[in-house]
């Protein structure tokens, strides 16, 4: 009498779960449609539609050809598949390509390269506009930082550390003076160096022709 080998015994228990997991299922998965913008939609139903697949982002990346990351980005929202890219994720999910942009529609016809071109390039500009609004707030706040350390430095300058006159006999004057001086202490140091990351976050953020 032959004995199955652990290892074979293993892997044959692991594909008998698989296949029981993926039996499973849900006949019916939930897909996001119209009425919201194209990145949320897209990204929304390729992690839905993978995770009812019983695919793990590595799976999928391996089925595509690209690293882990990317269809984390996807899914989101941070970039989008192009338009060949996205004709091979409906094949690798076995998915319309117009049930992943949200289209809930039965010809076709409408999954030929110029819907699909003209479907992503409104969500490439919406992906832009976001990350241009981003953009702005980032270098704005960046903007109002260097702002308020020269007006600080400007402060601590003329005030001239004048918490060394203070009576220090007295706690309550000795703890504020205290305060004072490690806030000026730390201040000076590290203030040049947010001041230049400013600096160079400002240049990095500006709007560019």
């Amino acid at each position: 009498m032959k004995f199955m080998p652990k290892e074979n015994l293993l892997y044959s228990l692991n594909v008998n779960v698989r296949c029981l997991q993926q039996r499973a299922l849900p006949r019916t998965i939930t897909v996001t449609t119209k009425g919201k913008e194209g990145v949320t939609v897209l990204n929304e139903n390729i992690k839905v539609i993978r995770k009812s697949k019983g695919l793990s982002q590595q799976e999928l990346a391996v089925k595509l050809n690209v690293v882990r990351q990317t269809i984390s980005k996807w899914e989101q929202g941070l970039s989008v598949p192009d338009s060949d890219m996205l004709i091979a994720l409906s094949e690798a999910l076995e998915t319309p390509v117009s049930i992943l942009l949200g289209e809930t529609v039965t010809d076709p016809t409408v999954d030929d390269l110029k819907v699909i071109s003209e479907k992503l390039e409104m969500i490439n500009l919406q992906f832009a506009q976001k990350t241009t609004a981003r953009r702005k707030m980032v270098h704005w706040l960046l903007i109002s930082l260097g702002i308020v350390i020269v007006i600080i430095f400007r402060l601590l300058t003329m005030l001239n550390s004048p918490y060394l006159g203070w009576d220090y006999s007295d706690p309550e004057t000795a703890v504020i003076g205290v305060g004072f001086h490690v806030f000026e202490w730390l201040f000076i140091r590290l203030a040049p160096v947010v001041l230049i990351g400013a600096v160079v976050g400002i240049f990095l953020t500006r709007k560019k022709s």
